[in-house]
């Protein structure tokens, strides 16, 4: 079944040619719908440090695709057998949507947009109806496209160490999974302490639900602050985002049966010294979180809506300024996340 507006014509869309090439705008016809499908009138995408290494030309082909893995928009054809779904609903795309539910296998975590195909940077996108996750009604889109990577990942760290009420979390950073892990953690429970090397970014995390501010600049050794602040016990969950250069004070930050996730390599992928004694005599749990599954997309949307949580979102470009808002991430000059809107 289609919207008023089957009959469209060509569309839009941001396309890469090759690895590292620019990105440029092509026309392309749009798609209708197969069956257990639905096409979907793109609002918005929003940016992942995931995207910046998609547009540095360092993940494989096919060639040419569209980038962006996360968007958002609204219904305007749906396919046959399509249950759930209906014209006019709004959605997000998951980040992983041939990934349903239950543990990652490679064949759930094959298809991601931007990456292993197409991705959102189009006006139009045809979409697996399974791998959709219906946008909470008080988000814009633009909101609503910040959602599928980061709140998703922060929200399955959160899972994976079964964060509750009392609860003590770390979480380093204001990039948008470090300031969506503080507003969860929150909406959760938990006291959240917020590491950065900017107090004006900290404050930032204070308002967004922060009980306790770290900057790892004036005390390089935070790890040793985290304890002071448990009174020596340490955290129930630190969601490390560093990689190589945090991993070891991360380690040191967890209580004994504590959980570290790990979810980012913002400090490259050079292997690490590891407390390995630590790690043993401390029964520590660490785990890699590579986003989630739809169902932890749509969980952790019942969250945001039960909650009201509102995505801390940096800057806002039109997505013909790709390019600046490219520049916005790697300067590190944004608090939260960077949003495109689609015309």
């Amino acid at each position: 079944m289609s919207g008023p507006d089957h009959q469209r014509g060509p569309q839009t869309a941001w396309v890469m040619n090759g690895p590292g090439t620019p990105v440029v705008a092509v026309e392309r016809p749009v798609d209708e719908p197969a069956p257990g499908q639905v096409l979907v009138k793109v609002k918005a995408c929003s940016l992942n440090f995931h995207d910046n290494v998609n547009l540095m030309g360092l993940l494989p082909g096919p060639w040419p695709r569209v980038p962006m893995s996360d968007g958002a928009g609204e219904v305007v054809a749906v396919g046959p057998g399509v249950d759930g779904l209906s014209l006019g609903q709004r959605v997000m795309g998951a980040f992983h949507p041939g990934w349903l539910d239950g543990p990652p296998t490679p064949q759930a975590k094959r298809e991601c947009p931007g990456d292993s195909g197409d991705g959102w940077l189009q006006q139009y996108r045809v979409a697996d109806a399974a791998g959709l996750v219906r946008t909470p009604d008080h988000l814009s889109d633009v909101e609503a496209a910040t959602i599928p990577c980061a709140a998703v990942t922060a929200w399955s760290a959160l899972v994976e160490a079964n964060i509750g009420e009392g609860d003590v979390v770390v979480t380093q950073g204001t990039g948008g999974v470090s300031l969506f892990a503080v507003q969860l953690a929150r909406a959760l429970g938990a006291t959240v302490i917020l590491t950065s090397s900017s107090d004006h970014k900290l404050k930032v995390g204070s308002q967004l639900g922060a009980t306790h501010l770290v900057n790892y600049r004036t005390t390089p050794e935070w790890e040793t602050e985290v304890r002071r602040l448990t009174a020596g016990r340490g955290a129930d969950l630190v969601v490390d985002l560093g990689g190589p250069a945090t991993l070891a004070q991360s380690m040191r930050s967890a209580r004994m049966g504590g959980t570290v996730a790990v979810i980012g390599v913002l400090s490259g992928f050079d292997a690490a010294p590891t407390p390995v004694a630590e790690l043993m005599l401390n029964n520590l749990r660490v785990i890699g979180i590579t986003v989630g599954s739809v169902r932890a997309h749509g969980e952790v949307c019942e969250l945001i809506s039960a909650a009201h949580i509102m995505p801390h979102i940096s800057h806002v470009f039109d997505w013909e300024k790709l390019d600046e808002a490219v520049a916005t991430m790697r300067a590190g000059t944004h608090i939260g996340k960077i949003a495109l809107t689609v015309p």
